[in-house]
């Protein structure tokens, strides 16, 4: 390739604490504008902050889950900028010694492959207020300003949008999986913005460019493939590419223009003089390991060395941990009840992937909502073992599937109700078998006749067909399975006397 794009991300997570970064005030989403506002979030003059220890706790969470180790003494400094939706005219935050650094993680790479990508720094540090535009007007809501943030700096490590996409799924999860984050990137809980650039491949780093203003993983895809071509474009006529701040379009699909890039000295760091030093100490650290769940990545690979999962039926299960920890309570159930281990775990996976996200889709509910599905693991488990064995087909699982959604009992006593189990008695099929041959004597003879000529194509084709109006004959209840091997001892049997009587003969010997 003649050449090379350099990615590196910047994604701020709100951390779930109840209350605002370096003072008590209730930390929400959707409150009426302004409404969780005190004297230390609107920077009065005179006014202390207080270290909210529980983001400390949650961003040690976070830096220790990407593998930075933590920094054993942090504080803050203040960041100098002026804008209306920083009422101190400075952001409290850490730039000297970030809580974990020189992390990395992996992400799935093209070809089933993986790729390390480095985690520079985790940071903590206040949010600001938002600005709402209408028209002339600009309003400003403060309920934001002082909220707790945790920013994740990447080595510009990606070289394509979609592997930044990758990522952003991964940490997503991860952030969701350790409690930490919802990462709801439309409400602002998660937010990302990311520096690109692209140079001659082997002549190293370009001029770089941010892009602000990616509220989805899909638009940083989108604004980092535009931007990489558009600074090869600038390059191939000869031009050079100006270090600046673009704002991604999303009703034009394109970035454009926003300010000149800002240098690290422009904002006039120095140690914030109203909080002390926090010092991580060993209990501090036992804390932290206490929040470590297995992540969502080393879940799929163990789901799919355990349960012999596909890689999309493992990455469909982890999605959300409750839909992980829902999908192996389910296996569990199916093979106390008998059903094998990993055609347990096939089936549980296909209906996660099927019937369980059309009604969750249908009522607007996500994997995460999974367990306040009427039909809970232990009936799925039920509906399965029932497949299994035989008793009912397929077809008439999904509606035992629809009537326990639907409040009517458990499994086997709506089958048991209904009359849906299937008929396995050998001579209620065979008469079901005789029924059909009787009622399509031509497809008989022409089965008998394929029979004569090896045709098989011909002869599975007609076998269906008989096997399907045998089903029909008995009402929709004969096992599949079973009426199938009997018609096609029928067929071989009217087609060749010798071999009705070994039928025969095993018949009685069975």
């Amino acid at each position: 390739m003649k050449y090379q794009s350099f990615i590196g991300l910047e994604v701020h997570i709100h951390l779930l604490t109840k209350t605002k970064a370096f003072c008590g005030c209730k930390a929400a989403f959707g409150d009426e504008p302004n409404s969780n506002v005190c004297p230390v979030c609107m920077g009065y003059p005179g006014v202390l902050p207080a270290l909210n220890a529980e983001a400390v706790r949650m961003g040690a969470l976070v830096a220790t889950a990407l593998h930075c180790p933590l920094t054993r003494r942090t504080w803050f400094e203040r960041k100098q900028y002026f804008y209306p939706d920083m009422p101190k005219n400075y952001q409290i935050s850490q730039f000297a010694s970030p809580v974990g650094t020189d992390g990395w993680v992996e992400i799935p790479d093209a070809a089933g492959t993986t790729r390390r990508v480095r985690i520079k720094e985790c940071h903590l540090e206040e949010d600001a207020g938002k600005m709402i535009h209408t028209g002339n007007v600009s309003l400003v809501d403060y309920n934001r300003a002082g909220m707790s943030l945790l920013e994740i700096v990447t080595e510009p490590d990606f070289e394509t949008g979609a592997q930044a996409e990758a990522y952003l799924h991964q940490l997503r999860r991860t952030v969701r999986w350790l409690g930490v984050c919802d990462g709801n990137m439309e409400e602002g809980s998660m937010r990302c913005d990311a520096n690109v650039s692209v140079n001659l491949a082997g002549a190293g780093l370009g001029s770089k460019v941010e892009i602000k203003n990616l509220n989805s993983s899909r638009f940083v895809r989108l604004g980092l493939d535009y931007e990489i071509q558009r600074q090869i474009d600038l390059l191939e006529k000869g031009g050079s590419v100006r270090q600046e701040t673009r704002l991604w379009n999303e009703n034009r699909d394109q970035t454009e223009v926003m300010r000149s890039k800002e240098s690290s000295h422009d904002y006039r760091f120095f140690p914030e003089p109203d909080l002390p030093v926090f010092v991580v100490d060993d209990a501090f650290i036992a804390s932290v390991e206490a929040g470590l769940v297995e992540l969502p990545h080393d879940r799929e690979g163990r789901l799919r060395s355990e349960y012999s999962l596909s890689a999309e039926h493992a990455a469909l299960v982890c999605d959300e941990m409750a839909g992980a920890d829902w999908f192996e309570s389910s296996v569990s159930e199916a093979v106390r009840l008998g059903v094998d281990k990993a055609a347990a775990a096939e089936r549980v996976a296909v209906w996660m992937a099927t019937e369980i996200r059309r009604v969750m889709n249908r009522d607007g509910l996500g994997m995460a909502d999974i367990g306040t599905l009427g039909v809970t693991g232990a009936r799925l488990a039920a509906i399965i073992a029932l497949v299994a064995s035989g008793r009912v087909s397929s077809k008439v699982a999904r509606q035992v599937f629809d009537a326990v959604l639907s409040g009517e009992g458990e499994p086997a006593a709506i089958v048991a109700a209904r009359g849906w189990e299937l008929v396995v008695d050998p001579a209620a099929i065979a008469a079901a078998v005789e029924a059909a041959f009787a009622a399509e004597a031509r497809a008989v003879a022409d089965a008998i006749a394929a029979i004569a000529r090896g045709d098989a194509g011909k002869l599975r084709s007609l076998s269906a067909f008989l096997a399907g109006k045998a089903i029909a004959a008995s009402g929709g209840k004969a096992e599949p399975g079973l009426v199938r091997a009997a018609v096609d001892a029928r067929l071989q049997a009217a087609a060749d006397p010798w071999t009705a009587a070994g039928a025969s003969v095993q018949g009685a010997s069975s």
